[in-house]
């Protein structure tokens, strides 16, 4: 584990000093390297240094294999740029790994707190110096106020507890504490700042503006692994707080069922394609907020599923979005239409990560969906109204979207570059996943 870290904490410097002929191979060579190294983290025997277990492992073996392909999506956009900012957003890439595995090793709850919250160093640099349009400042501001508003709270609920058992607080369960009352605000102080980052619906205003501002590298790590920090979180303060009835979780299951059914309607209103994306990323979050809430092996199993499947399918659109716009210049969806006459290939990609979007199997998406329903409708028979409008929107904006970007005639004039095998090589580094995994989902759940 020290290993990986070291290895992670190196890609900054190596940055920096490589030739330019072969910075982009050499990076991409090293962090795919590191990739192939971290699936050893899926068997239990291994992680014995750093706390890691069956719901770190997946997530951080996440992490490690979006880098390298968060290197390749950016590589066209990026050698445009002077050398030095082309070093610099590197380095900022490598160090974002390097807290976001250093998050999901954390073996106490402050070091989590303190890793959680430097990711939003690198991120907020990634999105202001390279996003896309002048509203990149007011994205940043937005996500750095959502983030440090909903995270005092849990810094200080942190410190009660600490001070509560006199040790930093490992993540086992804590039985005492002074009042049922005391029990309530800690629970809620905990729950906001994970809620926000996934984010739950009213606490998600500054997702879309991040997504869209954003470039393309900002917008895979925010949809793929920034918002499951939340989802770790929330599970892991299940397993540190005193038991408390689901009556409690009550209003936030509602709240994420319905705010998925709105981010779904609002879906079908969008013309921006990265905003569309990042709507349906909240909904599948409200999935995934209420599986958890709930509490119970198969709803928890379903959300760890659906968090996995989520990171690749969401980053995967994302990279088709960011490849229609580095040939037409524009995300708006009725002027990129006609694709399918002149990039065939591309097209196949668009419908097959728009079947795994909507949970079409043999995707896990559709694994992690499908034990999603199960317990919510085990809980509460009403609850499979909501789903079922929910899957029957997300159902219509996907089709929605492959059909206005793909079909019809070609609204714009200008010439069109063919794809290159590293635009396929990313969508097969992404599919296969979701593929394979299905076969054998017990390395995730």
């Amino acid at each position: 584990m020290l290993k990986m870290t070291l290895m992670i904490m190196m890609l900054t410097p190596t940055a920096m000093l490589l030739k330019p002929k072969i910075l982009y191979t050499t990076m991409t060579s090293y962090s795919f390297m590191i990739a192939l190294i971290s699936l050893t983290f899926l068997e239990p025997s291994s992680n014995t240094h750093l706390h890691l277990d069956s719901t770190s492992a997946p997530l951080l073996l996440l992490s490690y294999w979006l880098l390298p392909l968060m290197i390749l999506a950016s590589q066209y956009t990026m050698t445009k740029e002077p050398m030095q900012r082309q070093r610099t957003f590197l380095s900022m890439l490598s160090s974002l790994q390097l807290f976001i595995s250093l998050t999901f090793m954390a073996s106490n709850l402050t070091l989590m707190y303190i890793m959680f919250e430097a990711t939003l160093i690198p991120t907020l640099i990634i999105i202001t110096r390279w996003g896309q349009q002048t509203e990149r400042l007011t994205a940043g501001t937005y996500f750095m106020l959502y983030t440090l508003t909903t995270s005092m709270p849990l810094l200080m609920s942190i410190l009660y507890l600490n001070n509560a058992t006199k040790t930093p607080s490992p993540f086992m369960q804590i039985t005492q504490l002074t009042s049922p009352e005391t029990e309530l605000l800690l629970w809620v102080a905990c729950l906001g700042a994970f809620l926000a980052k996934m984010p739950i619906y009213g606490l998600h205003l500054w997702l879309p503006k991040a997504h869209v501002e954003a470039p393309i590298a900002g917008s895979m790590v925010l949809a793929a692994i920034l918002l499951k920090l939340g989802g770790y979180g929330i599970i892991r303060m299940m397993q540190i707080m005193p038991t408390m009835k689901t009556d409690l979780f009550l209003p936030f299951i509602v709240l994420s069922l319905w705010g998925a059914t709105l981010a779904n309607l609002t879906c079908l209103q969008q013309t921006d394609l990265k905003s569309l994306i990042a709507y349906s990323s909240i909904s599948h979050m409200g999935l995934v907020i209420a599986a958890i809430m709930i509490q119970t092996q198969w709803s928890l199993s379903g959300a760890m599923a659906l968090m996995i499947a989520h990171g690749f399918s969401s980053s995967a659109l994302f990279c088709l979005a960011n490849t229609t716009y580095e040939r037409t210049k524009t995300r708006i969806m009725i002027l990129t239409r006609g694709f399918h006459n002149i990039l065939p290939m591309l097209t196949s990609w668009w419908l097959l990560t728009n079947l795994m979007n909507i949970a079409t199997p043999p995707s896990i998406n559709f694994t992690g969906e499908l034990l999603i329903a199960t317990s919510l409708f085990n809980w509460c028979p009403m609850t499979i109204i909501l789903f079922g409008i929910s899957m029957l929107i997300t159902t219509t904006y996907s089709l929605h979207m492959f059909l206005s970007t793909q079909m019809g005639t070609p609204m714009l004039n200008s010439m069109t570059h063919p794809t290159h095998s590293r635009e396929h090589l990313l969508m097969v580094l992404h599919i296969m996943p979701l593929m394979l995994v299905s076969l054998k989902p017990e390395l995730i759940i």
